[in-house]
């Protein structure tokens, strides 16, 4: 099967496809912790950086693990198991508007919708 991907980075966009995809590299640095976590605006211990760092590199170790079993003749899925098991939408009641909106802190009973605080803008 041939698969393309896209990479985007400091250099622009590369393009592979999954003969020529290149091999991560399976060691995560306190620098790299410490990028990651001034981009998460998180502050770490000097503890916490080296627990990290090996944690990190141990994922990074399992992906690429996983990215070396052989796919050749496996039909892509939208699922992970069994999609038959899913069961059959059936249509029922549902619970009364009136009774969800009255058991909601501010709601506007007149015109059926919840009040919110503003998330955005």
């Amino acid at each position: 099967m041939f698969m393309a991907f896209i990479q985007h980075s400091a250099f622009g966009i590369q393009h592979f496809t999954s003969d020529t995809i290149p091999s991560m590299s399976t060691t995560f640095s306190g620098g790299d912790v410490e990028r990651v976590a001034r981009l998460a605006r998180l502050e770490l211990t000097a503890d916490e950086k080296d627990l990290f760092a090996r944690q990190l590199s141990e994922i990074l170790a399992y992906a690429e693990q996983i990215q070396r079993v052989p796919t050749e003749g496996v039909e892509p899925t939208s699922h992970a198991g069994d999609a038959a098991a899913l069961r059959d939408d059936v249509v029922r009641p549902s619970l009364p508007r009136e009774a969800s909106l009255s058991a909601g802190p501010d709601a506007d009973q007149s015109a059926g919708l919840f009040k919110v605080p503003r998330v955005l803008g």
